[in-house]
């Protein structure tokens, strides 16, 4: 008897002393296990979630002076402490000769073959047309240039430093007088600017001191910007050297940078295609295979 009560009081112990397992869900409802990786491949976003919107572009400039080699340029006084400032390219050529096809290839990836500086009514598109498309406010702010008649030379205008007058055979609203300038930098800025001097003050007719004393009054004025203190970029470049390289200065301006020189071989194809990768727009024509320039802009 003794023996009998030793197991029946053991036997009630030892299912005490080892439960059955819960199950994890039961003891923690609101956690689920951890997958493994071999189980668990990357998820597909959830389509009922938007993604987070990209942030908007920030502005960007563009002055182009014309007909100085890189030493050349560089002879101007405030032009050299730009350069001595800010991003510097070192080795950047012009594309070709006369003026217009590297207007073109600035704008469009393409000289379309053209070795004049005649008018040559091309197709509908270049860099205006994307911007357009992609809702991205632009302007090309023409000196010299008298209002409504962009295809019309004058003393200090000529039509073939304006590539965005051949894109469709006419100009877009968004070519206008630089004397909006003064009024549109104060305001508000669009998110692309072009600037082109008129024939003395981009040095074409006149002495590089006089062009250098021109980017002296106008590149502080953008700098002063918020458009341009919040991110924004500007790109001072000429459109063709006088030597037989065809060297050309490009400085890359932006706040807060510190001076930095790039030897890599640049040219305007590589403008084309920083500016449009910075405003997320598809590269046009030969800009498609050219490097950005990231150096410069880091």
């Amino acid at each position: 008897m003794l023996a009998v009560l030793a197991v029946a009081a053991c036997g009630p112990a030892r299912s005490a002393a080892h439960p059955s397992p819960t199950p994890v869900a039961a003891v923690q409802p609101t956690e689920s296990p951890t997958p493994t990786v071999a189980a668990s491949p990357t998820p597909s976003p959830n389509p009922t979630i938007a993604p987070a919107p990209a942030p908007a572009p920030s502005h960007v400039f563009v002055i182009v002076m014309e007909n100085r080699s890189y030493k050349d340029a560089l002879a101007g006084r405030y032009t050299s402490q730009l350069a001595a400032k800010y991003a510097l390219a070192t080795n950047y050529r012009g594309v070709s000769h006369p003026s217009l096809p590297n207007y073109l290839a600035m704008t469009s990836g393409s000289t379309w073959g053209i070795t004049d500086d005649g008018y040559h009514a091309l197709p509908a598109g270049g860099l205006g047309a994307q911007l357009t498309a992609a809702g991205i406010s632009w302007r090309a702010y023409m000196e010299g240039m008298t209002s409504g008649a962009c295809l019309s030379n004058t003393t200090l205008y000529a039509v073939k430093h304006n590539p965005f007058a051949y894109y469709g055979g006419r100009c877009p609203a968004q070519v206008v007088p630089f004397t909006l300038f003064s009024r549109d930098i104060s305001g508000s800025v669009p998110r692309f600017v072009w600037i082109t001097p008129n024939m003395c003050h981009d040095g074409h007719d006149c002495s590089t001191a006089t062009a250098d004393a021109w980017l002296a009054q106008t590149v502080p004025t953008i700098l002063a910007t918020k458009a341009w203190k919040e991110g924004g970029v500007l790109f001072l470049t000429w459109d063709e050297g006088e030597d037989s390289i065809n060297s050309v200065l490009t400085i890359v301006i932006r706040p807060s940078a510190t001076h930095r020189v790039s030897s890599h071989a640049y040219n305007h194809y590589n403008l084309l295609a920083t500016i449009e990768d910075r405003f997320r727009l598809r590269r046009l024509g030969s800009a498609a295979r050219a490097a950005a320039m990231t150096d410069l802009m880091a």
